[in-house]
């Protein structure tokens, strides 16, 4: 007892007590010091997205964990920073019903915990948030909070994901998806604190105190010295010899796995649990069964997890919310960590899991980028920003390269127009002039509101909905009479490709021609085809102005020579075709007029604006295809005109965007692509999906187009397109790109670069809106009212004069009066009795006789003299430019009534009347024919 004595004196001396009371008042003075910089740190909260194809198993945790442990500072750099160690947080939510992991960081830590990350998981994309999910205001009414401790000493391990056959991850992931309301939520937080590499000393002095069957005083810190103490001081003295204590097999395994242990780096760690919802037993349901996922880790002769520090203070948030680590927490290393914290990868199935929409690549080398120099960026189109970690760049294309074509396609609503507008927004404020063919009408309106007001007078706006002021565009005008061949074939293509499913080769025949002949006519139109084909008197007008011997040779010889029925089967497929077209008088006022109000050729040299709103919903689809095909080969040959001029370098830039360009993409549209870059036209399409193409559009545009983007795709598309940008890609990463992501392989100073991934820009927003002005303008300077333009095609248009055929299907005849057939019987009767017929006719007077012949002779020597009436064919003209008809014979007719009393029914009596198949010119009588004569038809 007089040691026990002895010890107390000592303690209640002042100068024993004294360094105590000094040593715990500079320990809460620095806690409340640490407290104080982790609050007002500058930090930044990013969120892990890792494709679901990914393999990276716990190892690539674990070295991940190694590199960031690099954070540790020595003590000098301690000193210099007041001894503040900075910590990470590794956490995982579901907020929302959405599982996401994140990563806290100081800021001053970002790019190297970054680039840690990407060296592990080269496959992640990491996003710094806007708004840290723990600071959005809640409305719950139940808090839960919990943190995760050790169940034993702090050197013995958990249970690691070595010993795992199934990844422990699925379990905490699983136990968070099974929230039934997206209301409630949970939070893990682990927070970790590298040591120095002499941690395990303290580990060694514990094992060598179980080996010596003592105890280790510092052994589980704290205050367990204390603990130690009273045991050496009142435990009995030991027994034996003094020989060194057996070790039990328990105890040789926990040494074993302590030794383990300590031979891998590690990290002071603190694990924090929230749960937030609007139930006290759920609650306490739900962090039962997230902390039961922990107890996965819990070995029975190791360590293991536990749950403590329960509270349901909401105050008890603030430490998970400013990610507080004041205190030294436990030490675990960096396998244990990871078998806590890691990516999920293929054999996690949990439902909810925020997966990386795409594996991200590195731009090139080359890409260009915008500098802010106004010098350098006025050759570039911006249009992207990178998103291969983290690092964003403004970029865009060359416009030397764009020359090289541009091909967009993508599922609806994930970017195309946007990105369409991005490059006509550039354009724009460069100075260039462009063209716009849009079927929807968004695009072309949204692009106008940002024309600046000293471009406006650049801009002529096509909208064919316009039905009041109808702008003019003619597909048959001949600008330059060299390419009539061209305007020809280019006009049937378009018809070919609305019509493609009714096509033969004899309509394609026919409209050629026509087409040809027209073209030689001044100021032809598509309304003129049906005039062509149907009126005799406008064709041989037309054809007296053609010079084109084969174009003759087919009106004059092989169309002539067709009968009239055959003419009818023939033309009636054109008349079908170009009819349903020109019917509607919404476009006949556009297409019926001769001049066109505005000059492609014009527009381009001038670099000026051309936007044309095809929207079906105010045109129809069948339209909007036709008059959206002429116009794309109206600038196609517009720009081959511009062969008249000589130097290459002298033709102005112009570039022509097509949305949904399948609809009017014709069967040379190969030659668009290949041809138009020599001329200066540079082509940017967009389109949803492959199948929309035929195979010649889609091999032209795979096989000449220099750069390819392509947003989110469908299954079917993916196979294919992930040919184009290999090996950086695979289909699946086409499938689930997020909307505005899209994957580009482009050229780069005429060169092909590898595929890379990225971001469309923002569209800034519309200084001054002058869409009003603009329609103005165009009305003014491009249209003509509607009421003008009718009367003017009024005019033009006739009607026919000289029908070549009637439509197919018996002739109208109005029956005859009793006078007309009283009339037709009695000449006849008359002839057959001047051609001495014996037998016998009704009775007729001589006299009656003598007028019906001599009226049959005056019809034979003199041409009649009847009024022509409108329904009435024209006579055959014999000459080389009329179809030569054989003349028909005309029946000889009297209309001198017979006398009253007589009858057409009449006859002698017991006198057969007897009618023969011979002509009317045999002399010979009946009598002299046998009565089994065939010639006989009947007997009355």
């Amino acid at each position: 007892m007089s040691i026990i004595v002895d010890f107390i004196n000592i303690i209640l001396q002042w100068y024993v007590w004294l360094p105590i009371v000094a040593t715990l008042g500079y320990m809460t003075w620095r806690n409340y010091q640490r407290v104080d910089v982790v609050r007002n740190v500058d930090s930044v909260l990013l969120m892990l997205e890792i494709p679901k194809t990914n393999d990276k198993s716990e190892l690539a945790a674990e070295q991940m964990f190694a590199s960031l442990h690099g954070i540790l500072r020595d003590a000098k750099e301690l000193k210099a920073n007041g001894g503040y160690q900075e910590h990470l947080s590794f956490e995982i939510a579901s907020v929302g019903g959405r599982i996401q992991f994140y990563v806290w960081t100081p800021k001053s830590l970002q790019n190297f915990v970054e680039g840690q990350i990407y060296a592990q998981y080269p496959q992640v994309q990491i996003h710094a948030t806007d708004e840290d999910y723990v600071a959005h205001e809640r409305h719950h009414s139940v808090v839960y909070t919990s943190e995760i401790v050790l169940t034993d000493k702090e050197f013995l391990p958990i249970k690691t994901f070595q010993s795992f056959e199934v990844d422990p991850l699925a379990g905490i992931t699983g136990t968070l998806a099974k929230l039934e309301d997206t209301e409630e939520e949970i939070w893990i937080q682990m927070l970790i604190r590298p040591v120095r590499d002499d941690w395990h000393k303290a580990s060694d002095a514990w094992i060598k105190a179980v080996k010596s069957g003592g105890f280790n005083l510092f052994g589980d810190g704290g205050m367990k010295w204390v603990t130690g103490l009273f045991e050496l001081l009142w435990a009995p003295p030991e027994q034996g010899t003094g020989s060194a204590a057996e070790i039990s097999e328990r105890d040789k395994t926990r040494i074993a796995e302590a030794e383990k242990k300590a031979t891998k780096l590690g990290y002071q760690v603190k694990i924090r649990l929230a749960y937030l919802g609007e139930n006290t037993s759920d609650a306490k349901l739900r962090m039962q069964g997230i902390v039961g996922t922990f107890k996965q880790f819990n070995s029975t002769n190791l360590n293991g997890f536990k749950q403590s520090h329960d509270s349901f203070a909401k105050e008890s948030l603030a430490k998970y919310k400013t990610r507080l680590f004041a205190d030294r927490g436990y030490l675990m290393n960096i396998e244990e960590v990871a078998s806590v914290f890691h990516l999920p990868h293929t054999n996690v199935e949990t439902p909810n899991i925020v997966w990386a929409s795409t594996k991200t690549a590195e731009p090139p080398a080359k890409l260009p980028i915008l500098t802010g120099d106004p010098a350098h960026d006025e050759n570039i189109s911006a249009f992207g920003m990178t998103n291969f970690r983290g690092i964003n760049h403004q970029f865009g294309m060359l416009r030397y390269d764009r020359s090289r074509h541009v091909y967009i396609i993508g599922q609806t609503g994930a970017g195309k127009s946007g990105l369409l507008e991005l490059f006509a927004l550039s354009d724009i404020f460069h100075g260039q002039g462009y063209a716009i063919i849009d079927p929807h009408g968004d695009f072309a309106i949204n692009n106008m509101r940002f024309v600046p007001g000293s471009r406006l007078k650049d801009v002529v706006y096509f909208n064919p909905a316009d039905t009041q002021y109808p702008l003019g565009f003619n597909p048959l005008e001949v600008t330059n009479p060299s390419q009539k061949t061209n305007i020809s074939s280019e006009v049937i293509g378009v018809l070919k490709r609305m019509f493609g499913d009714s096509w033969g080769p004899r309509l394609e025949y026919i409209l050629r021609y026509t087409i040809l002949a027209l073209l030689d006519r001044p100021e032809t139109t598509m309304l003129d085809i049906t005039r062509m084909l149907t009126d005799k008197k406008f064709r041989k007008e037309t054809l007296s102005y053609c010079t084109d011997t084969v174009v003759l040779q087919f009106w004059n010889v092989e169309f002539a020579s067709w009968t009239d029925k055959f003419q009818a089967e023939a033309i009636a497929p054109v008349l079908n075709k170009v009819g349903a077209f020109t019917a509607n008088p919404v476009i006949r006022n556009i297409i019926g007029q001769p001049k066109s109000t505005f000059n492609i050729r014009q527009i381009m040299d001038e670099g000026k604006i051309l936007v044309v709103n095809l929207s079906k919903g105010l045109i129809g689809e069948d339209n909007a295809g036709i008059l959206g095909s002429f116009l794309v080969t109206k600038i196609q040959l517009a720009a081959m005109s511009r062969s008249d001029i000589p130097d290459i370098k002298d033709r102005r830039p112009f570039y022509l965007y097509v949305d949904e360009f399948q609809n009017f993409a014709t069967d040379s549209f190969a030659t668009i692509l290949s041809e138009a870059r020599k001329y200066g036209l540079n082509l940017t399409v967009a389109n949803q999906y492959i199948s929309q193409m035929q195979d010649s559009v889609r091999d032209a545009v795979f096989g000449n187009v220099g750069t390819m983007i392509s947003f989110r795709v469908s299954a079917d598309d993916s196979p294919i397109l992930a040919k184009q940008f290999e090996p950086q890609f695979e289909p699946n990463d086409l499938l689930q790109m997020h909307n505005r992501n899209f994957i580009i392989n482009m050229v780069i100073n005429g060169e092909k670069a590898p595929a890379f991934s990225a971001k469309t820009l923002n569209l800034p927003p519309a200084q001054d809106d002058n869409t009003g002005r603009i329609i103005q303008h165009t009305r003014e300077n491009y249209a003509r009212n509607r009421q003008e333009i009718e009367e003017d095609i009024s005019k033009r248009i006739l009607p026919p004069e000289n029908l070549v055929v009637k439509r197919p299907g018996p002739a109208y005849t109005p029956p005859k009066s009793p006078e007309q057939r009283e009339a037709e019987r009695r000449a006849k009767e008359a002839a057959m009795l001047a051609q001495g017929k014996t037998w016998p006719i009704s009775n007729i007077t001589p006299d009656e006789v003598n007028v019906a012949l001599k009226e049959a002779r005056d019809q034979k020597k003199q041409p009649s003299t009847e009024p022509k009436t409108s329904d009435q064919p024209d006579a055959p003209i014999n000459n080389s430019n009329s179809v030569t008809e054989k003349p028909k014979k005309k029946r000889t007719r009297t209309r001198k009534r017979k006398p009253s009393g007589s009858s057409d029914t009449q006859q002698e009596p017991n006198r057969p009347r007897i009618i023969r198949e011979s002509s009317v010119n045999d002399s010979k009588p009946s009598s002299s024919k046998p009565e089994n004569d065939p010639t006989i038809l009947s007997v009355r």
